[in-house]
């Protein structure tokens, strides 16, 4: 840890919106909804004489993540009433979890340039989102008026709160990539949906007031604007001026932070019991029902495939950042050497992926379409540039790569006819053919691109130079 490191303390509350059928406590969709304010009731509104009754299948979600972060579980939960005045929530309280969270003193290991580092996980509760706001003309501090839309508010939220562990902006990003791949394992949490992971961040410096930073979205922005902030404090530190407790926003348009007001305390809020809701009792029965359904989760995955795989640690990061290129792996694996599975699916296929802006799920890719491409490989009937062909024309369209491969005569060339070309080639290019005889040995790269080039890439580059030399000699 370096001594600029030593004097900053992090901590993070993340929030993630769960994709449930309904609200958490009420029976509106919990969807997006065509026009504002359109999927809401009287509960979602806070009208007077509405009964809120608790969504019970966000409990299961909330005990799944909990149980995947090696919290402690407490067995019997209740909700408060968090007491605001604010636009976004109608009826100046949202109900959330204080006393007794679903699980606490927790853990997630992280690995920041090849040193690892435990986050503790300080607790972990389920409340209500409240309404979203659009500032009408400009941001939230210079927008000429304020909309309200109640569509969102009662989607349920896990909130997961960190010990302020973090040294770094670097440690912060690794942590939230940890979790949304956890997340993701779960089935809790997914990418390409439109529910969102939120992270409000407190910062301190050399032990002075912490600063909150709120609602940044991304992982990027949170390294953006943790960087950020932590400048702000140590320019104003060196200036003398004293830094307040108060709670900022992230404006990502201008990479900045910006004062929104000062900062509650715990006292402000006033908690009480909400009498409308009943407690929550999580046996040790339904502790048991849950635990049996947690997955083998990314990192127990890692040390799995390390053992039992041989390949190296960067393409099992590669594989595991998704669970189902993970899964489809091992099973084409049963058929196909790992080493050749593994390197093709997170080089040329990852590749056409991020080229796309496409996760593995997104882009449909059959098992067998993989498997098919693999045996080409395998058996040495494709070059690797026509194999990355079929793979692009499949993310472009998913589709059969047999066809793609036969309507366009994708495989190797027969040896007749690369020696066909290979005397077409050296007739063609004498003057290469002589810079060769005479010491320049690039000369021979020149004579096999013009091959690959005639062959449509179904050439074989190294049976095609082979081929070329023995000839020119």
């Amino acid at each position: 840890m370096t001594d600029q490191e030593a004097d900053v303390m992090i901590g993070l509350e993340t929030h993630v919106q769960l994709d449930t059928n309904t609200k958490l406590f009420c029976g509106c969709p919990n969807e997006e909804a065509k026009k504002p304010n359109e999927n809401v009731c009287p509960v979602c509104l806070g009208h007077p004489g509405s009964k809120p009754r608790f969504n019970e299948n966000v409990l299961k979600l909330a005990t799944k993540t909990v149980l995947a972060l090696q919290c402690d579980i407490n067995n019997d939960v209740f909700f408060s009433r968090k007491t605001y005045f604010y636009p976004d929530m109608s009826k100046n309280y949202q109900i959330t979890q204080y006393e007794i969270p679903v699980g606490e003193k927790g853990e997630l290991k992280i690995e920041v340039e090849d040193k690892e580092r435990e986050i503790g996980i300080k607790r972990l509760h389920v409340e209500e989102d409240p309404a979203k706001m659009k500032h009408v003309g400009g941001s939230i501090s210079d927008s000429n008026y304020t909309k309200v839309d109640y569509n969102r508010a009662g989607t349920p939220l896990l909130e997961i709160v960190t010990e302020p562990d973090f040294r770094s902006p670097q440690e912060a990003r690794e942590y939230l990539q940890q979790l949304a791949k956890i997340l993701q394992y779960l089935e809790i949490y997914y990418p390409e949906s439109n529910f969102a992971i939120k992270t409000d961040a407190n910062i301190s410096i050399e032990g002075g007031e912490k600063v909150e930073v709120k609602n940044i979205t991304g992982t990027s922005e949170v390294e953006k604007a943790l960087s950020y902030e932590i400048s702000r404090q140590k320019q104003m530190e060196r200036r003398g001026r004293e830094i307040s407790q108060h709670t900022r926003n992230y404006n990502a348009d201008i990479s900045a932070t910006e004062k929104m007001r000062e900062k509650e305390t715990e006292e402000d809020y006033g908690y009480i019991f909400d009498p409308d809701l009943t407690r929550q009792e999580l046996d040790e029965r339904f502790q048991q029902e849950i635990r049996s359904s947690i997955p083998e989760l990314p990192h127990e995955k890692y040390e799995r495939f390390q053992k039992q795989y041989g390949i190296s640690d960067k393409m099992i990061e590669s594989l595991i950042a998704e669970q189902q290129m993970a899964d489809d792996f091992e099973q084409i694996t049963e058929d196909y050497d790992p080493e050749l599975v593994g390197s093709w699916m997170t080089g040329k296929l990852r590749k056409t992926l991020n080229y796309n802006e496409l996760t593995y799920k997104e882009a449909e890719v059959e098992l067998d379409w993989i498997e098919y491409i693999i045996e080409l490989l395998e058996e040495d009937r494709i070059s690797d540039r026509n194999a990355e062909k079929v793979i692009r024309k499949i993310i472009e369209n998913p589709q059969d790569p047999k066809e793609i491969v036969e309507n366009q005569d994708l495989l190797k060339a027969e040896e007749d006819e690369v020696d066909q070309l290979v005397a077409q080639i050296v007739g063609d290019n004498q003057e290469a053919v002589e810079d060769y005889r005479s010491g320049d040995e690039e000369a021979v790269n020149f004579l096999v691109g013009q091959v690959m080039q005639e062959s449509e890439g179904k050439a074989d580059p190294k049976t095609a130079r082979e081929k070329i030399i023995q000839k020119i000699k």
